[in-house]
């Protein structure tokens, strides 16, 4: 029984590496017709080259043909490689390396690091255990609570890493529910979606943030964190508001069971006098941290610099090690240096002001292209 497992496994690994090859050839095939249907006969051969470079990246992306960070690999690798061969006398290939010490994957790092002390010192858990009985034992509160307090920890956590955690605490109530429950299938559903939602209200909840940021930075609209948050937080709530309204009418209605938290006693609130100490040090430095970029622009102390706080506090005071530091999420800097690069050729060559001034003779409502943008976003980047 074994052996027919290992076979069966063996074979479904070779259809899938067969099935990426394909997809990845797809992707540089569709990339070269796309490219030469956009491309005008003004645009240079470095142009041409960015412009065939974002519509490969993206079907990568689309098609997961090769793993998100390898894709941000190949776009710098890419770009050094064209520019180092282009003419113009701007060009400059070494700005393109330099995308990994951006502010913005500083920021990030700083970002990883208190996520992973928050684990290690079971600061999240606490967190939840504290937070979720306050919602009460009300099928539809309960709900809310997860959704919330989901968000709020994805807003310093990868949303990954934050569904993980909170499905493998909340499993006790699957259990006792059951799988076919309703309330079950609005967990699952809101779980994933409250991580998703709750990223967008920092810089460092998602790559997308970081990528955005740095794009309008190169482009000489600074944001900083706290301006983040202001535009961010609440369009997250309200987004997660309406989600939990939607599953509340979906699945739960005026369902009245009475839920039981006793799984919360599993999450032990004993710690020895060195765990006290570490978790009190991790507390104090990711307030100090929240202040110093909440404040930046008054204290003038750069998020970079202030991202350094929680980098050097826990590997100084032993919080984190060798093996922690090792486990942290290396690959999303990569995936954001990769998008940093590539917003950085695409401004630079000119070609998104070309497209714009393109679009803009088209006589289309703004609603019209509001819409069939959403739509084609919905289509290939909500999988």
């Amino acid at each position: 029984m074994v052996n027919i497992f290992q076979k069966l496994t063996q074979q479904f690994s070779q259809l899938s590496k067969k099935k990426k090859i394909v997809l990845f050839l797809l992707s540089i095939l569709s990339a070269i017709i796309i490219t030469l249907l956009l491309s005008d006969p003004s645009f240079t051969r470095t142009q041409n080259c960015v412009l065939f470079l974002l519509f490969f990246a993206i079907f990568l992306w689309v098609t997961e043909a090769t793993p998100p960070f390898a894709v941000g690999i190949l776009i710098i690798g890419f770009l050094v490689l064209i520019m180092g061969k282009s003419d113009s006398e701007t060009a400059n290939a070494m700005k393109y390396l330099q995308t990994w010490s951006d502010s913005v994957i500083w920021l990030f790092l700083g970002g990883f690091f208190l996520a992973e002390a928050m684990k290690k010192t079971s600061l999240d858990m606490l967190l939840l255990k504290y937070l979720l009985p306050k919602f009460g034992t009300n099928p539809r509160n309960v709900l809310w609570g997860l959704m919330l307090i989901t968000a709020l920890i994805s807003m310093l956590m990868s949303n990954t890493a934050t569904t993980a955690m909170m499905i493998a605490t909340i499993s006790p109530i699957f259990t006792n529910l059951g799988k076919k429950s309703n309330l079950s299938r609005a967990l699952l559903l809101g779980i994933p979606s409250a991580a998703s939602v709750g990223g967008m209200g920092t810089i460092i909840g998602s790559a997308p943030n970081a990528i955005a940021v740095g794009a309008l930075e190169n482009m000489g609209y600074p944001i900083s964190f706290l301006e983040w948050m202001m535009m961010g937080m609440p369009i997250a709530l309200l987004l997660l508001y309406i989600f939990w309204r939607v599953l509340v009418a979906r699945y739960i209605g005026n369902e009245q069971t009475i839920l039981q938290f006793d799984f919360l006693k599993n999450i032990s609130m004993t710690f020895n006098k060195e765990e006290k100490t570490k978790r009190t040090v991790v507390l104090l430095i990711l307030l100090v941290t929240l202040f110093c970029w909440l404040t930046s622009k008054w204290i003038d102390i750069p998020v970079a610099a202030a991202s350094g706080i929680p980098i050097v506090g826990l590997t100084m005071f032993g919080i984190l090690d060798d093996k922690d530091v090792r486990k942290l999420p290396w690959d999303t800097l990569m995936l954001v240096a990769g998008g940093l690069a590539l917003g950085l050729a695409i401004e630079e060559q000119n070609i998104a002001s070309h497209f714009v001034e393109k679009i803009s003779h088209i006589n289309v409502s703004f609603i019209t292209l509001l819409i069939l943008f959403g739509f084609f976003f919905l289509l290939f980047f909500c999988k």
